[in-house]
């Protein structure tokens, strides 16, 4: 899930517009950061665990000088979530020096690992320095080693990269995470996970890097290869819709506010109940809530106010703040809720361990019915391609039954929107879309509990 984007604005300060567009991207991971920077002959970087803000300051940033930088926000799945596995990573080739950032996760990093010589050293504990590693042994071109690791490593893996001199980007055959491309000024590009990082830097989104696709930029301008995808299905993540991306950005022109918006919608249609108010569980479903609103004809309200800065401190509550759990995240608005029957709007019940702390919050604040609405289908499957998406034993949906699933809840009613309701909202062909945590068939893993990847 983590952010990456990249940078090539001759003439500009390129690590503050990283730094810029890796804020627009802080919610996708916000374990560790980084930026690396190039000025056409050396590559400098900062790396530390934690928040981008707490991170960089000006005094860092003035020494990452150059026209060229990559940067990267962490959300660790392969790789515990220590500083040795923050990126860029820096390695160095016959070719000169390069640093890489890497979002997704590989099915096959053992077998990779094998592969490469008994002299390597390996540092990190995490795939991505295992792919940065075939790209150091690798031989010819930049652009031929990036072939070749393409056609070697399986699973999800979008990559921003810099030389002293070049900017590249590439996508794994299947597309399975995201990254587009976007214009700045005259002569300069930004890459990024998600159109709204574009924005922030006042780059013009021009379009998505294709699956298997190469970019380079350079002072001779953007280069575009593009390797063989005949035989491998076209394969977005469907959670990038429901959850992962802000819902100010937008896939293949797709809004996914729009998205989620027709989400709750399409869920009021298939489960509808009396009820007096609906609300969303905040931040994603805010735009489902509302969704679920306007068809049903009821009225929009906040049940909960989120404390945005929870969760994303390094700072651990003691043992009587823990035990009130949900309290620190989400307040009550209890004038909203008092003695009404309120219709709950959710993105996922994934553990089923916060659902049920909701439903208790919400009927202390007084509320007198509580009916939850999921705008997925119930995940039943673990991912492999860089979600911690926990295992079969762990999901709540593998194990129990909807109505299972409610009593657990203490919800009133539970409805799930349905997988051609969520495909529908979309506007996305089903065989286009990796939908492996809710059907259990992925793009691009040969079997889905023999995975080789060491566990996060």
């Amino acid at each position: 899930m983590c952010g990456i984007t990249g940078v090539f604005a001759p003439g500009r300060d390129a690590a503050r517009l990283a730094f810029f567009a890796l804020y627009a991207l802080q919610h996708r991971g916000q374990e560790s950061a980084g930026i690396a920077a190039a000025d056409g002959g050396t590559i400098r970087s900062h790396k530390e665990m934690g928040l981008l803000g707490a991170i960089f300051d000006e005094d860092i940033l003035s020494e990452l000088s150059g026209h060229i930088a990559i940067g990267h926000t962490r959300y660790s799945t392969t790789g515990s979530s220590i500083v040795v596995n923050a990126q860029p990573l820096l390695e160095r080739t016959e070719l000169g020096d390069f640093a890489f950032a890497h979002n997704g996760n590989l099915t096959n990093t053992d077998d990779l690992r094998d592969t490469l010589a008994p002299t390597t050293v390996l540092q990190a504990t995490s795939d991505s320095e295992v792919m940065a590693k075939l790209l150091v042994e690798s031989k010819g071109s930049m652009v031929d080693r990036i072939k070749s690791v393409l056609a070697k490593a399986r699973g999800a893996y979008s990559i921003v990269l810099c030389t002293q001199n070049e900017l590249y980007a590439f996508r794994d055959p299947w597309g399975v995470r995201p990254l587009c491309l976007g214009k700045l000024g005259e002569n300069g590009y930004v890459v990024a996970s998600e159109s709204c990082a574009l924005g922030t830097v006042g780059a013009q989104y021009l379009r998505e890097i294709e699956r298997g696709e190469i970019i380079r930029v350079s002072a001779d301008g953007l280069e575009s290869f593009q390797t063989e995808t005949q035989e491998t299905p076209s394969a977005l993540c469907m959670f990038e819709y429901i959850y992962f991306a802000r819902p100010d950005s937008s896939f293949n022109e797709r809004s996914v506010y729009m998205a989620r918006y027709e989400m709750g919608r399409r869920l009021a249609k298939e489960h509808p109940v009396e009820a007096d108010v609906v609300m969303a569980v905040p931040d994603s479903a805010v735009a489902g809530g509302i969704g679920y609103a306007a068809e049903s004809g009821l009225p929009y309200i906040e049940g909960l106010i989120k404390n945005r800065y929870i969760g994303r401190t390094f700072i651990s509550p003691d043992q009587r703040m823990r035990s009130r759990g949900v309290h620190l995240k989400f307040n009550p608005v209890v004038e909203n809720l008092r003695d009404q029957r309120v219709i709950v709007v959710d993105d996922s019940i994934v553990r089923g361990t916060t659902t049920p702390r909701i439903v208790a919050l919400l009927r202390e604040a007084g509320a007198r019915e509580v009916h939850l609405r999921i705008t997925s289908p119930p995940i039943k499957h673990p991912c492999y391609l860089g979600v911690d998406m926990a295992t079969y034993d762990e999901l709540i949906a593998a194990n129990y039954s909807v109505e299972e699933i409610r009593r657990k809840t203490g919800a009133d009613s539970l409805g799930y929107l349905s997988l051609d309701g969520l495909i529908a909202s979309v506007g996305r062909r089903r065989e286009d879309m990796c939908l492996g945590c809710l059907i259990g068939e992925y793009p691009n893993v040969p079997a889905a509990r023999e995975v080789q990847s060491t566990p996060a």
